[in-house]
């Protein structure tokens, strides 16, 4: 079967999809995108460029720290280091407690102009602003005043079970014990660690054998007559670690898993949040619990949404109680997909829902409840692009763009438009002259780190930017899915024109024919082209899973396309 025909795209609105799907009649896709954005009519527009804010030392993460509307910081983290631009202007190095190859694990919440990162071979640290400037603190948990006990929650690790305690006097004084267990369970780091023992907390202040440790206590006891069998340690310590991961929900402080509990959730009492003392079970006291299931669950990291979205390595958990009492704690397992413990990829608000990476690192889930708010689905953002699926490892989402922007480890980007509002989910890749090595994004503006010739910098997208960091050139190249014409594939293909219809442009190839443009639109105040440009071509596509059309340049020039026809006779 023969037949001329003539076929428009006026909608890229699925954006790059893989192989897979090259058969498939009903995609609005494309077989390549790359430094091309989806806009939201549906068409093509060349990517923002990069601008330079600073030269930093070596490789870093980015945190967004938004304090109010008009303070707005970027944290900049490398080895021992914790530095915030305000825009260009570095307004303090912080010496920081965590070496580079541990920065990848730290979580963080913040609650008006205080920041609080935790990592589970770290005690938590405080960002706070004190005095017009920002100092970095250890988090301490409360004391109660009457007795100068900790707040600390306290627990029986699995490994303390069947552990009996012998009570002896200590010379050092009447508030001092030796404690001698009755198998090897001591070691160096319980040294400054809290265990809750006749009723009193003590602190171990000197470590002598594996069954022998010495001990202080601010409150009276006796001695007893036995080997004391309840007893309890602090959850978070050097020796059992600290918490993996943190929010803010119904005015408690979360915390969820640590390195020797790693499916535990603790939560501090209502609007006291240095306060994690369980008490009687009051309405506003503190919550500890654990989540159980066939599976092992090590809790990755949480979310405060709607409610309280707890993300594991085998499945999304949440508790949808409000409010969140001792005494009302509704929670369940929802989907069993899994988010990845390697590292922290903060889950992103999109739209309402929750964004997250996967535990396989090809999936990116969004995580939001059905219709009747009762249960939650984890429908995968990128189906038809998983190639673009390159081992993430840091994103972020910026809400007056609509764009998720994922960086992955071979140093490209993926970048997803999304706007559910009018049927945009385009995945494209961004690739720049150097690696991407971490995003964030504050008010508004997309921040990254880049590696360029060994050389590490803070940049920034740009709309105004028409290269990279003022001097690396980018080319863009987007290429249409192969020709399906009624629903049949083309065996042989002859295109008689290809035509473009461009808003705004000042340089487009077709096929890599450059195309014809009025010369007055290279005026660096003309705003670019607007209408349709075309190029007749001859000749025969006889490997017609090739794409019939490319758009490319690597002219540092704007350039939008709202649609593309093809002029032509086909065979199947």
């Amino acid at each position: 079967m023969a037949a001329d025909f003539i076929k428009t795209q006026n909608s890229f609105a699925d954006g790059e999809v893989s192989k897979d799907f090259f058969t498939k009649d009903n995609l609005n896709g494309l077989s390549k995108l790359e430094n091309m954005d989806v806009i939201s009519g549906g068409g093509l527009r060349r990517r923002r460029g990069l601008e330079t804010v600073t030269s930093i030392s070596g490789s870093a993460r980015l945190i967004p720290f938004s304090v109010s509307e008009n303070e707005n910081y970027v944290l900049v983290l490398t080895d021992g280091h914790l530095m915030m631009y305000s825009g260009s202007t570095r307004v303090r190095d912080i010496l920081a407690p965590w070496q580079f190859d541990d920065v990848k694990k730290i979580q963080y919440a913040q609650r008006l102009d205080t920041m609080i990162f935790v990592h589970p071979d770290y005690q938590p640290y405080v960002l706070k602003k004190e005095d017009d400037r920002f100092v970095l603190t250890e988090f301490d948990f409360s004391r109660n005043e009457t007795d100068m006990t900790i707040n600390m929650p306290f627990m029986k690790f699995d490994d303390a079970d069947g552990i009996k305690i012998f009570v002896t006097t200590n010379p050092a004084g009447n508030n001092y014990a030796t404690l001698t267990t009755n198998k090897n369970f001591w070691t160096e780091d319980d040294v400054g660690s809290l265990i809750l023992l006749l009723n009193n907390q003590w602190k171990i202040t000197e470590y002598t054998s594996p069954t022998v440790v010495q001990a202080y206590t601010n409150q009276t006891f006796n001695l007893p007559g036995s080997a004391i069998t309840e007893w309890y340690e602090a959850a978070f310590s050097k020796k059992r670690g600290w918490p993996c991961s943190i929010t803010f929900h119904q005015d408690r402080l979360v915390f969820g898993g640590s390195r020797s509990w790693p499916s535990g959730v603790w939560m501090s009492q209502v609007g006291r949040h240095n306060n994690f003392n369980v008490g009687t079970g009051l309405d506003d006291e503190a919550i500890f619990l654990t989540l159980l299931s066939e599976q092992r669950q090590q809790i990755c990291t949480i979310v405060s949404s709607d409610n309280l979205q707890i993300l594991t390595n085998s499945g999304e958990w949440a508790i949808s109680s409000k409010p969140l009492t001792p005494s009302v704690v509704d929670i369940k397992q929802h989907t069993s997909v899994g988010s990845v413990a390697s590292r922290y990829l903060p889950p992103q608000k999109i739209e309402g829902s929750t964004v997250f990476i996967s535990s396989t690192k090809k999936d990116i889930r969004e995580l939001s409840l059905d219709a009747l708010g009762e249960n939650y689905n984890a429908k995968d953002l990128c189906t038809q692009a998983k190639h673009l699926m390159q081992e993430p490892i840091d994103l972020s989402y910026n809400e007056d763009t609509r764009q998720l922007f994922v960086v992955m480890n071979n140093g490209n980007m993926a970048v997803l438009n999304q706007n559910s509002a009018l049927g945009i989910s385009a995945w494209a890749q961004y690739k720049t002259d150097g690696k991407f090595i971490s995003v964030a994004t504050v008010d508004g503006i997309t921040n990254v780190v880049v590696e360029r010739e060994n050389k590490f910098y803070l940049e920034k997208f740009s709309a105004s930017a028409l290269n990279d960091a003022g001097k690396y050139t980018f080319s863009y190249e987007t290429e249409a899915l192969p020709l399906r014409t009624s629903g049949h594939n083309a065996k042989m293909l002859r295109i008689r024109k290809i035509s473009a219809r461009v808003l705004n442009t000042k340089t487009l190839f077709i096929n890599d024919i450059r195309t014809s443009l009025p010369n007055d639109i290279y005026d660096e105040a003309a705003a670019g082209y607007d209408g349709d440009i075309s190029i007749n071509l001859l000749g025969c596509q006889r490997n017609c899973v090739n794409a019939p059309w490319k758009i490319s340049s690597s002219e540092q020039l704007p350039t939008t396309v709202l649609s593309i026809s093809i002029y032509g006779y086909y065979t199947v």
